[in-house]
């Protein structure tokens, strides 16, 4: 009886230690957040073979645009890219003509470079978005300092990429223990947006999008499609709420 109860205590003991380091719910706040792109470079590229490159070079792209969408501070760096590792993607670049970008010669975790450290706090903004390449090293590296620094890191998990899912994973779960938020593209944007009502709401995230987030424009063009059609098709009436029965028949065929 003394084991099992020694047994509970410690898995109790255990429960309330893990509770204790848990990090508090914070918001995105689009006045108090800046967005970093970090060595999304082409030559850095191929190692990315934790999921499908096409989507992941689209997933690059559609964190890169989150500065134009709500317009807040961007900051893009890269590492010796004078070398194999060469420049950001030319879309990337073309987004921010005058954006800072710190080509950095040597070091490894970008807030060992002065200048990057310097272009962060000159921003003001304690919230900070971030991808890049590779997870294990130019995400981990730099989330882990901006951590150890009193930031709080919202790390695009759709956008940064590496060579393994095992790599991938386990940098993941390094972040996450100090406190690093891991959120997809569409998690950032609703953060950042809070209300559909807001401005940027609807008629800007909407179009947005169906450019970078097809699976949720498609849901509204079909929804849009469905609306002027106005037809329903025989079998989807029995799908529908009791409410929507009301002229429903009016409806079909027309």
């Amino acid at each position: 009886m003394q084991k099992i109860i020694n047994t509970l205590f410690a898995a109790a003991l255990l429960a309330g230690t893990c509770l204790s380091d848990a990090v508090p719910f914070e918001r995105l706040n689009k006045n108090d957040a800046v967005l970093l792109m970090l060595d999304l470079q082409v030559g850095l590229y191929g190692p990315a073979r934790d999921f499908d490159p096409t989507l992941y070079n689209n997933n690059m792209i559609a964190h890169s645009a989150l500065g134009k969408l709500f317009d807040i501070p961007t900051i893009l760096s890269t590492s010796t890219q004078q070398g194999p590792n060469g420049p950001l993607p030319k879309e990337i670049l073309d987004m921010y003509p005058d954006a800072p970008l710190i080509m950095r010669q040597g070091e490894v975790d970008a807030w060992d470079n002065a200048e990057f450290k310097a272009a962060v706090k000159a921003t003001g903004k304690r919230q900070v978005i971030l991808a890049g390449i590779t997870t294990d090293v130019c995400t981990t590296f730099l989330a882990l300092s901006l951590r150890a620094e009193g930031y709080s890191v919202w790390a695009n998990v759709e956008a940064s990429g590496t060579t393994t899912e095992l790599i991938r994973d386990v940098s993941n779960d390094r972040t996450a223990r100090a406190g690093v938020q891991l959120v997809s593209l569409f998690s950032i944007v609703c953060d950042l947006m809070r209300d559909w009502r807001n401005t940027p709401g609807a008629p800007t995230v909407i179009p947005w999008l169906a450019k970078y987030f097809p699976a949720y424009g498609l849901i509204a063009q079909a929804h849009g499609v469905a609306i002027v059609n106005g037809t329903v098709v025989p079998g989807e009436a029995v799908l529908l709420p009791p409410e929507y029965d009301r002229g429903l028949c009016c409806l079909m065929f027309r």
